[in-house]
């Protein structure tokens, strides 16, 4: 199956790329996609045909997300203002741009090359080692280097994006929340249900839904129901990733609604230091509950208009958490036995039998 979805996937990428128009949202339902064919696998007629039938679910994923961000999306006002930068602030931040090209530009070359690849064109420590040819570590210790030469260069700039950010996530009033339960409408296009986790303000009687994919939907279900599975999900593997390489989730925040989505956070607590990692509500959320961390929500989110449902419509949903579990754990048993009766040797072929 992996070697299968590996083989499509660059086709499956581009072709909703093309309806969505975000290489992210295309690589997340392509992702969705994967899920629904794993666990629809018996409904795949003849197998030589795999490649189109993925990619015909991706595409499928696509135009149902296509139309509900575009159900979800304000209608635009006249004469609304200018999100671009004014004409002082684009001079500004055009001399800030030129005045750390020059730092950089004043670095030794091998710190020069580390320096742009890692954080300018975003490659990993393994990548920019590739591409210079020397070690993963050399290149933590050019980078390391690097970041003490420019910094007396660079002080200067210390109270631009970076500083207020961390000044604007201290003045939040974080109010911590639960997830109540995960509800979904009854479409007969299975392709059309939507799926609405419910966060509820401990302590308090303020709610927010946001809708997720399916796939975390179902996910979240399995934990609220108590299910438990043979093998780690993997929101339970990242938990031990976290865990062994000595470090701990110490809390998700959901911090802002921008453009009808919402914006989330783990907190990481390492051996550097904590650190915000960006992340979706849902898988946020889903890791929160993997590894036992609280789930803080910025309050101002609930009196903003939810752009996914309300919460009057949420609860009307007739498939509830439950339900959601239940037909996750008959969709499961279906794939086990499916996997079993193709795993079985003609009869009498005793060294299939042997070899299985």
């Amino acid at each position: 199956m992996a070697e299968l979805l590996r083989r499509h996937w660059g086709t499956a990428v581009l072709l909703a790329g093309r309806v969505l128009g975000s290489p992210d949202l295309a690589r997340d339902a392509a992702q969705e996609a994967a899920v629904a064919a794993m666990t629809d696998l018996g409904q795949l007629r003849s197998p030589d045909r795999f490649g189109a039938w993925f990619c015909g679910i991706t595409l499928n994923v696509s135009r149902r997300w296509l139309r509900q961000l575009r159900s979800e999306m304000p209608g635009l006002l006249a004469d609304l203002a200018s999100a671009s930068p004014d004409p002082a602030e684009a001079a500004e931040i055009a001399d800030t741009a030129a005045r750390v090209r020059g730092a950089i530009a004043a670095l030794a070359d091998g710190q020069q090359d580390a320096v742009r690849l890692f954080y300018l064109q975003g490659l990993s420590h393994r990548e920019v080692a590739e591409e210079l040819g020397i070690s993963a570590g050399a290149v933590k210790a050019r980078l390391h280097q690097a970041r003490a030469a420019l910094a007396p260069k660079l002080v200067q700039f210390k109270t631009t994006p970076e500083a207020c950010a961390v000044t604007a996530t201290e003045a939040v009033e974080w109010a911590e929340v639960s997830v109540s339960e995960i509800r979904r409408n009854q479409d007969v296009d299975p392709w059309q249900r939507k799926h609405v986790m419910i966060l509820v303000e401990r302590g308090g009687d303020r709610r927010l839904p946001i809708w997720i994919g399916p796939a975390e939907a179902t996910v979240l279900a399995l934990t609220l129901e108590s299910v438990e599975m043979p093998r780690p999900f993997p929101y339970k593997l990242a938990a031990g990733l976290v865990q062994a390489a000595g470090s701990q989730i110490t809390e998700v925040r959901i911090t802002r609604l921008l453009e009808s989505v919402f914006y989330a956070c783990v907190v990481v607590r390492g051996p550097g230091g904590p650190q915000e990692v960006d992340a979706r509500p849902s898988d946020a959320v889903n890791l929160a509950l993997a590894c036992g961390a609280p789930i803080r929500l910025n309050g101002e989110l609930f009196g903003a208009p939810a752009p996914d449902v309300d919460g009057e419509e949420a609860s009307s949903y007739p498939v509830a958490t439950a339900d959601i579990a239940a037909e996750a754990q008959q969709r499961m048993r279906e794939a086990t036995q499916w996997l079993a009766q193709r795993s079985d040797p003609p009869p009498g072929d005793s060294a299939a039998s042997a070899d299985r």
